[in-house]
């Protein structure tokens, strides 16, 4: 039995998360829902970099991306992924793993014309992580594009969401001599029901 009170108390880790997201949000300077996602190349070889969390839907994290970016491009061949997001303010964090999917219907048509206008064109213009040749040469693609596309492009087809549907979540909260707090919510597919434990610091 385990004695998760206080911030840990809860039943449901998709709604814990929020909390502790939206705790973060007076104390973080800047994107207190940004995350370092951690990816794998065909090899095994470790990918991580910062994106930013958009929604916490009832069994799953949503972050958006261009789909032909290195990131994507790992998701797809391993179908799996992780991520850590962490609050310097609160002195806590959040562990995921889990598989993912792709989220290419009205949600991503939804989030994409919610962005700002020069947002949106910027994905349009963006060979994300492709080789580029200057930042003018960028520049450039962008006003054209301005220009093309009018007031009220369209969400590209190679730019949307990932859904990461969570096998494992730990919460992790900062104490004293070290001695920190942890909880390991886990289940054995998406359908199951989840067991939590604590864990040694």
């Amino acid at each position: 039995m385990s004695d998760r009170t206080g911030i840990f108390a809860g039943d449901d880790p998709f709604a814990l998360a929020r909390q502790w997201i939206a705790a973060a949000e007076d104390g973080e300077l800047n994107d207190p829902n940004a995350i370092a996602l951690s990816t794998v190349d065909a090899q095994g070889l470790p990918n991580v970099r910062m994106v930013l969390l958009k929604d916490i839907e009832d069994d799953a994290f949503v972050f958006y991306t261009n789909y032909g970016s290195v990131k994507s491009q790992e998701l797809l061949s391993s179908g799996k992924a992780a991520f850590v997001w962490h609050s310097k303010s609160l002195r806590r964090q959040i562990r995921v793993r889990g598989h993912v999917e792709q989220e290419r219907g009205p949600q991503a048509d939804a989030y994409y014309e919610s962005r700002s206008l020069k947002s949106r064109i910027g994905a349009w213009a963006s060979k994300q992580s492709q080789p580029l040749s200057s930042r003018t040469s960028l520049m450039g693609d962008v006003a054209a594009l301005g220009i093309k596309l009018g007031l009220n492009p369209p969400r590209p087809e190679f730019w949307g969401g990932w859904r990461i549907c969570p096998v494992e979540i730990e919460f992790w909260a900062d104490g004293d001599f070290r001695l920190h707090d942890r909880f390991r919510w886990t289940r054995r597919d998406i359908s199951a029901t989840w067991d939590t434990q604590r864990l040694y610091p």
